[in-house]
């Protein structure tokens, strides 16, 4: 069932009808939809908003760390309806042991770079990726450094005084 701020959203109300389980939340502010997804529930809900509901264009994905906090990680998807010229947020919470999410390339394949950044930059697995590997950092990068709790400097190795 919708919260009070979503009660009136059509969006919401349509993913709701489709699925009623797929909406763990959101909210509405200054204008803009945030909706709390069902981790398990992602791609579907993608693809039922981009074959159902006219979200053709995948803006970007990206991650939050609540460090120290459980759940740790919040992935991002940015949405927008060109032709409804709406956009949409979905968010999908993820445990800080193992944070992985199903991969929506199958839904937009402009996916593929979005979900690699988030990967290597926050450590963030997304399950089916066709080549999931870094794609900012070096390939013998250890750690990943827009987590909270990567260390300012940078870990050293090799280094001694002398």
């Amino acid at each position: 069932m919708l919260n009070e701020a979503l009660a009136d959203v059509a969006i919401a109300q349509a993913i709701e009808a489709w699925d009623l389980t797929a909406i763990m939340g959101g909210s509405v502010e200054h204008g803009e939809i945030r909706l709390w997804i069902e981790p398990g529930r992602i791609v579907d809900v993608c693809r039922f908003l981009h074959e159902e509901q006219g979200f053709e264009r995948l803006s970007g994905i990206s991650a939050i760390d609540r460090y120290p906090l459980e759940p740790r990680f919040e992935a991002i998807y940015l949405l927008h309806s060109i032709s409804r010229n709406q956009r949409l947020t979905l968010k999908v919470a993820l445990p800080g042991a193992d944070p992985a999410v199903a991969s929506v390339t199958g839904v937009w394949p402009g996916a593929n770079w979005y979900e690699r950044e988030t990967f290597d930059l926050f450590g963030i697995r997304f399950d089916g990726h066709p080549d999931l590997k870094r794609i900012m950092m070096p390939e013998n990068w250890e750690g990943h450094p827009l987590r909270r709790d990567f260390p300012v400097d940078g870990y050293k190795y090799g280094y001694q005084d002398q």
